[in-house]
């Protein structure tokens, strides 16, 4: 009997994934653009990996994108599944997603995830859902699981869910809702499609959203005018960062601000897929421009904003991880202004950026055997 082709690509994932974790890891160098060395040290590695977040004991929460909850120890030796996530969409762009904890995880235990859920007649969205994580240390498991938030409306496709999430220091929720690859929802106030989304942290809707008069969803709204949004961190200040991919090219760099538009697709530093031009945004100054764009795409993928020790001279700078670049990108963030200084590439899609408890910069390789990374100085 033939096994068909893509039984036996995961079978083979999985095997190379067990090999993996059977095999000590060595550590390499990596010399940035700017002369900078690192240390890069393989921990473990995971079918298609799409987010991490760390827990106060320096423990891991690992999604992978066919649905799939990890809890890994720190230094990726010991792994157990989560049990109790709902079954995901997979496919395409879509399956599970995001993983961030509460602000006070330390107290009530709850953890936030993205995935996708399908809908009718082949259409599908992302959600946001919370629950306790709980079971016993052998036996994790996600408790009173609860959808707090769905993107609407649900679509055909498998493209642009986006629904990075992240909490500002005041506790609200931020969610990226992208586009879907049908652009003009980016604009329209009836559809949470191209958005951002600001919502209390048990879902309900916060009475100073910039669009109040604009009907039920978009109430919801803090930004519009985005396409596909991978990347949202906030910065010690307080201020909201946001990378998004542009068509083809223009990746950008935002710093958001409360009713904000930023123009997709009217405007864009890229081009359609055919290679037509868009205007760009000089021609449209009512649309608020990206503080950095990429000319040719970096595909962002994960973004953290360093606060650690190991980095002194990165504080306050972003990191966004490169798919089509393959390289994790240091940009420089003054006030305003961010400009990229340095990249680190060794070959690989990265797919997620974080900063680990003990300062280090942890990075998620892309695809079906895409390893988890410690990042040290040399």
């Amino acid at each position: 009997m033939r096994v068909p082709a893509c039984i036996l690509v995961r079978i083979l994932s999985f095997a190379l994934l067990a090999a993996a974790a059977r095999t000590p890891a060595l550590a390499f160098e990596v010399t940035g653009t700017a002369g900078r060395t690192i240390e890069v040290t393989p921990l473990a590695g995971f079918s298609e990996p799409w987010a991490m977040t760390f827990l106060p004991d320096g423990r891991m929460l690992v999604t992978e994108k066919a649905g799939r909850l990890l809890l890994v120890a720190a230094d990726g030796g010991d792994r157990k599944p989560v049990a109790n996530l709902p079954l995901v969409d997979y496919g395409g762009q879509g399956g599970l997603g995001d993983v961030v904890l509460h602000p006070d995880f330390a107290r009530n235990r709850l953890v936030y995830f993205s995935y996708v859920e399908p809908g009718e007649a082949g259409t599908r969205g992302a959600v946001v859902a919370r629950a306790v994580l709980g079971g016993s240390a052998g036996e994790p498991a996600l408790e009173t699981v609860e959808v707090i938030w769905r993107q609407q409306p649900k679509v055909e496709g498998r493209a642009h869910y986006s629904h990075r999430i992240a909490f500002s220091p005041d506790g609200d929720l931020f969610i990226t809702s992208g586009d879907r690859q049908k652009q003009t929802p980016a604009q329209d106030m009836k559809q949470a499609l191209g958005k951002i989304i600001r919502l209390r942290d048990d879902g309900s809707l916060p009475p100073d959203n910039p669009w109040q008069e604009d009907g039920d969803l978009a109430r919801s709204f803090w930004s519009m005018g985005h396409r596909n949004l991978l990347g949202i961190a906030f910065d010690e200040d307080g201020r909201l960062w946001q990378h998004e991919m542009g068509p083809r090219h223009g990746d950008e760099l935002n710093l958001v601000r409360k009713g904000g538009n930023y123009g997709w697709p009217l405007v864009s530093e890229g081009f359609y897929y055919s290679g037509a031009p868009i205007p760009n945004h000089d021609t449209a100054p009512q649309f608020d421009a990206p503080t950095a764009f990429w000319v040719p795409t970096i595909a962002p993928s994960g973004l953290v904003l360093y606060s650690g020790s190991l980095f002194p001279d990165w504080t306050a700078d972003a990191l966004i991880g490169g798919l089509a670049s393959r390289a994790l990108i240091h940009v420089e963030i003054e006030g305003p202004d961010a400009t990229e200084t340095e990249r680190f590439s060794w070959g690989e899609r990265i797919r997620e950026v974080e900063q680990g408890i003990d300062g280090a910069v942890y990075v998620l390789e892309d695809g079906p055997v895409g390893r988890l990374l410690k990042i040290t100085p040399k």
